[in-house]
């Protein structure tokens, strides 16, 4: 599932934080370093884009900015820029990164970054203007139809969510929709790689009659809470809180209220669906109907696969997730689960070589960050949690969809598990779908890697867009309409 993205697996991707402050370096040496610098840095499972712009001001000082293009971020501080004999150095406090280097006599400057306890070399070439993110559906203002920023409360849990709401512009009242992100600390818009999924799938439905609802994760955004002590069930009944929202809407068809639910929200969706009538039907977008530990061991062999892992390091990847989720699942006590788990990774990492551990994105700092995540709350029913027993109780109708190239969410393995738990249930009303040549995201691919996600212009294609639509509006009133 997600990364800065994704079902977790204990191989860690750096990620690169977005600020928009740029803070001025003093004393150094000006000439020759001013431009636009980028490089590529190969983090783990992903290539990004790093560019610093740098410039000099009128007392001589130096001051800089960095993006990352491929992540959407611009004008990421740098606190600190000096350039003497050549050598070029970097700082920036928002990221906890440096970058060192020294000018070649190709002009190109060759260098390290290091992040997180880890080092990867970046080299950095001269270009003329740094590059956008060409992202052509993203739409443009102003909408055809009304778009409206809304607030409300999960008062059992204690907490307000924060969303987008738009409405189409014709007669209502309209079949509706909420959108439900994938793991991780996810905005509205699900935004990621550059990219903002629920942002274009929102503007397409709506555009054909359906209402929108996409709503920041707890603890981003506008909402409250924390999401890592937050469970899929937690999760849930913010979204039935949203369905009752909905209810009260006068534009609203409160009784062709639906789910569409991606990675992680398609675990949610059925879990919400099975606890609440009011739930008209649910899409769910390489939504998983396997185990979580079932899936990560899938995932985790094509994922290394496409990265060129050894079999040595796929098979240490397999022994050690196995061996930290039987440490999960028998060992409550948090104090001792870490001792015991701790001791598994740094025997995984004295086995790598630095090359090894480099690749991977492994380090003892990215170790303490896993920690955290494999002992929340969150991640700790998320392992133990079996998706086909919500699906067994879901009545309403399904749209299974998921992408050949989904290396995130195994297609063939998780549709067959998702159909034979709404059989086992006694659903009939479902649709099964398998899209050729689509990724995690529902963009269309060529190999399904986490690394072209950024790198595809695509959001979500149009193949997908029309068979989720087409879909919902068959379900409701408006079929005909």
């Amino acid at each position: 599932m997600r990364n800065k993205n994704a079902l977790r697996t204990a191989i860690s991707v750096a990620l690169i934080l977005i600020t928009s402050l740029s803070v001025l370096s003093k004393g150094a040496e000006t000439e020759g370093i001013e431009g636009v610098w980028m490089g590529t840095l190969k983090v783990s499972l992903v290539e990004l884009r790093i560019v610093f712009k740098i410039n000099a001001n009128a007392d001589g000082t130096l001051a800089a900015t960095m993006d990352s293009p491929d992540q959407g971020a611009e004008n990421i501080a740098v606190s600190k820029v000096t350039f003497e004999n050549g050598r070029l150095y970097l700082e920036s406090k928002v990221v906890q990164g440096t970058y060192e280097g020294q000018i070649k006599e190709d002009g190109s400057i060759e260098g390290k970054w290091q992040q997180g306890g880890i080092s990867f070399p970046l080299q950095l070439k001269r270009i003329d203007e740094a590059p956008t993110l060409h992202r052509p559906q993203e739409p443009k203002k102003p909408y055809p139809y009304i778009e409206e920023e809304v607030t409300y409360e999960n008062e059992k849990a204690g907490i307000k969510l924060a969303g987008t709401l738009t409405l189409p512009h014709s007669e209502g009242p309209f079949p509706a929709v909420i959108l439900i992100t994938g793991s991780g600390a996810q905005d509205r818009n699900e935004t990621v790689c550059g990219h903002r999924p629920f942002l274009v799938l929102a503007d397409y439905l709506t555009r054909k009659g359906i209402a929108v609802l996409r709503v920041d994760d707890r603890g981003v955004g506008g909402s409250t809470g924390n999401l890592l002590e937050a469970t899929s069930e937690d999760l849930a009944s913010d979204v039935l809180v949203g369905v009752k929202y909905l209810k009260g809407r006068k534009e609203v068809n409160p009784k062709e209220i639906g789910l569409i639910g991606h990675s992680e929200g398609g675990i949610i969706a059925p879990i919400a669906a099975a606890q609440s009538s009011d739930v008209a039907f649910i899409v769910l977008m390489a939504g998983t109907g396997l185990t979580v530990d079932e899936i990560i061991y899938l995932q985790s062999d094509l994922i290394l696969k496409t990265v060129g892992a050894s079999d040595k390091v796929s098979a240490m990847q397999r022994t050690g997730s196995k061996q930290i989720f039987e440490i999960l699942k028998h060992e409550k006590d948090n104090a001792v689960a870490e001792k015991k788990i701790r001791e598994v990774m740094t025997d995984i990492l004295s086995k790598l070589s630095k090359e090894e551990k480099d690749a991977l994105g492994a380090s003892e700092a990215t170790m303490e960050r896993q920690l955290k995540l494999l002992l929340s709350r969150w991640f700790r029913f998320f392992l133990t949690y079996d998706p086909k027993t919500a699906l067994m109780k879901v009545k309403c109708p399904v749209l299974a969809i998921n992408g050949q190239l989904d290396l995130q969410v195994p297609p063939k393995e998780n549709l067959s598990a998702i159909e034979g738990a709404l059989k086992t249930g006694g659903n009939t009303n479902y649709t099964i779908q398998e899209l050729p040549k689509h990724n995690h995201l529902f963009q269309r691919a060529q190999t399904g890697a986490i690394s072209e996600y950024a790198k595809i212009e695509e959001t979500i294609s149009p193949i997908a867009l029309k068979a989720i639509t087409q879909w919902i509006l068959k379900q409701t009133s408006r079929a005909n309409k």
